[in-house]
């Protein structure tokens, strides 16, 4: 049985912090993704994606579909994530224009699906008769999974089921190849599996329930699967090696996996499906295997930003504790699953390990993967660039100084939009008599079990939460693990309670002010002496937000800069102007001068000074230059 689960979005009102990114998805990410989608931005990386729906459907009746399919192999995932992210924005801003693109896209995606509900551009304007034949590289289910998603939230938002029934159809048709008629297989990229959840929730189809479950019962049983269906084949998209069984989490049954392996999205979205049927099934020993793998990934495998796939290859984990900043892969998708991941888990159990990371990875990693004005995103997210190195040698190549305006491979844009969009889902979840406040989020929120009210609160920076309750109950709120020390006051009388796994549990009554108030003292973090490339370093926090120093704040260098041990940090006010409006931290540090040799036995000379630093997130907007989250400490 689910311990709590998310509530509906349309529940949820946001204002605050969030409320401004929702509002700048709305105004500005949104636009731009669609114009980029029917390649409308001058010097930005063709899309196509419209174009291949276009092309399919004209494939479908039998004429010349123009010019093709163009872009990667699973483009079609950017239109779903698109409608997606729309259908969110729709909810907090209803918009007649919106509605009628989205609607007027899947009018175009219904003529690409073909009669017996097959839906994939990519074959069906290219490889038609290759159907369904090489499942490790070709993307079709991962396509398929996103456009489900889609479906589940526009309908959600809008009542209007033309796609849900287009997935629907689509559903049935995957049912009937992989369950009615026995074909072996498993998704080489995971994602529909937790997308079969959402449409089994959504619809009642039991297939759906069905697909998820065959999907991750069957994973890695054959561990030769895809050298098989290679074997079968004279043709492959990437020449995917189908012996790298770690990199396809296929190694083994779900069930008897231990450690985070392979390609980091498709390791957390494997995972989320996997979290979401232990408890859809009550399911012990799945969530067993759940646990161990998120045990993996926070403890041993995961950057203090919520970051995770420490290397270029493969865009992977790599082992435990190779974690290094300056060739960081964490690509802004894999922090994004392991936010679904987390999410999952607390419908397990409540706990709030979970609510730590899902706030860890979206204040930082996440957040960092778009530019403030939502125009130019970050694929990679390094803790450490310098110019002149990152970005130009070949082992630094992939780590970027500046965000661009879109990729070939254009995954993470639209994935941080819909995320953002759906922040109230992931922050706010019930059970029978319970409010659960997962992470701190400014708005309205009802409940399904009654429970209504408003938080008040300039979060992540202002760490006091005000919660105005309309329709009281009973209230859960996380207690972050960093705030050691912290406050509620109930119409002004404070109360004493000792969190039980991360939460405070407690009574409200309607017409009660609820104030929690966490601790706003900088803080230096350490990093385990078993993670070699940070011995003797620390990296700077405050509240969720993990700070960065930038050369632009500190005369250009920072590699010459250490923290001084035992040192202040003072925190200064409000900015609203710098970086759409930010706090920075000045900590006492050490300015390092030496004498201009590459090496030296003269020892270099050392004056004090401070170093401002500003959010990881807000990184990489004020030009090219110097920066660091980690930091020697002399």
């Amino acid at each position: 049985m689910r311990s709590q689960k998310c509530i509906n979005i349309k529940n949820y009102h946001s204002d605050g912090f969030i409320g401004k990114y929702q509002r700048l998805v709305k105004n500005e990410v949104i636009p731009y993704q669609y114009n980029i989608l029917c390649d409308n931005i001058p010097d930005a990386e063709k899309s196509h994606v419209i174009q291949n729906f276009i092309n399919a459907g004209k494939a479908l009746k039998g004429e010349d579909p123009g010019d093709g399919f163009y872009g990667m192999v699973f483009q079609d995932s950017d239109a779903a994530k698109w409608i997606e992210a729309a259908a969110y924005s729709l909810v907090n801003f209803p918009d007649t224009e919106l509605e009628n693109t989205v609607d007027e896209l899947i009018q175009i995606i219904d003529k690409a699906q073909d009669k017996d509900g097959y839906l994939d551009t990519y074959f069906t304007v290219k490889d038609r008769d290759k159907r369904w034949t090489n499942l490790l590289e070709a993307h079709e289910l991962y396509c398929a999974g996103h456009m489900m998603e889609a479906a589940c939230a526009y309908y959600e938002a809008t009542g209007k089921d033309d796609l849900l029934n287009i997935m629907l159809k689509n559903a049935e048709h995957i049912y009937k190849h992989f369950i009615t008629d026995k074909n072996e297989g498993y998704p080489g990229h995971p994602e529909i599996e937790l997308a079969l959840m959402k449409m089994y929730r959504i619809s009642g189809n039991k297939h759906c329930l069905e697909l998820a479950e065959h999907f991750i019962n069957t994973r890695g049983v054959d561990p030769n699967f895809y050298v098989k269906e290679k074997e079968k084949r004279d043709w492959n998209v990437w020449g995917s090696d189908p012996y790298n069984r770690d990199y396809q989490q296929s190694g083994k049954p779900v069930r008897k996996q231990t450690d985070a392996t392979g390609h980091a999205v498709r390791a957390v979205y494997l995972y989320t499906g996997m979290a979401d049927l232990a408890a859809e099934t009550n399911d012990a020993e799945l969530y067993a295997a759940c646990r161990r793998l998120w045990e993996s990934i926070t403890q041993r495998r995961m950057y203090i930003t919520g970051g995770i796939g420490s290397t270029v290859i493969g865009e992977a984990f790599s082992t435990d504790y190779d974690l290094p900043s300056d060739t960081a892969y964490s690509e802004t998708c894999a922090s994004i699953g392991l936010m679904f991941f987390a999410s999952k888990m607390l419908e397990n159990e409540v706990n709030g390990e979970y609510s730590d990371i899902m706030e860890q990875a979206f204040y930082n990693a996440v957040l960092a993967g778009m530019q403030l004005d939502g125009k130019r995103f970050f694929y990679v997210n390094p803790l450490e660039v310098v110019p002149g190195i990152s970005g130009v040698s070949p082992t630094h190549r992939h780590d970027l100084t500046l965000r661009p305006k879109w990729y070939a491979c254009a995954c993470c844009p639209p994935n941080a939009a819909r995320l953002i969009g759906s922040f109230g889902k992931y922050a706010y979840g019930e059970n029978s008599d319970t409010a659960f406040c997962h992470m701190f989020a400014g708005g309205n929120v009802s409940f399904e079990n009654g429970m209504k009210f408003s938080c008040k609160t300039n979060y992540p920076y202002d760490l006091t939460v005000n919660y105005k309750i309309e329709k009281g109950g009973k209230l859960a709120i996380h207690i972050p693990s960093w705030s050691k020390i912290f406050s509620i006051k109930i119409n002004g009388n404070e109360i004493s309670l000792m969190p039980e796994k991360g939460y405070v549990y407690f009574s409200v009554n309607d017409g009660d002010n609820v104030i929690l108030t966490l601790d706003g003292t900088p803080r230096l973090m350490y990093a385990s002496c078993k993670v070699p490339a940070l011995t003797g370093m620390a990296a700077l926090c405050r509240g969720p937000l993990v700070y960065c120093f930038e050369g632009v704040d500190n005369g250009g260098d920072i590699l010459s800069l250490a923290l001084k041990k035992n040192g202040t940090i003072s925190v200064g006010k409000f900015n609203e102007e710098l970086l759409s409006g930010t706090v920075k931290l000045f900590a006492e540090a050490i300015r390092i001068e030496d004498d201009g040799k590459l090496y030296s036995d003269s020892a270099p000379k050392e004056t004090q000074c401070t170093a401002l630093a500003v959010p990881y997130y807000t990184w990489g907007n004020r030009g090219e230059n110097q920066m660091r989250v980690w930091m020697n400490v002399r």
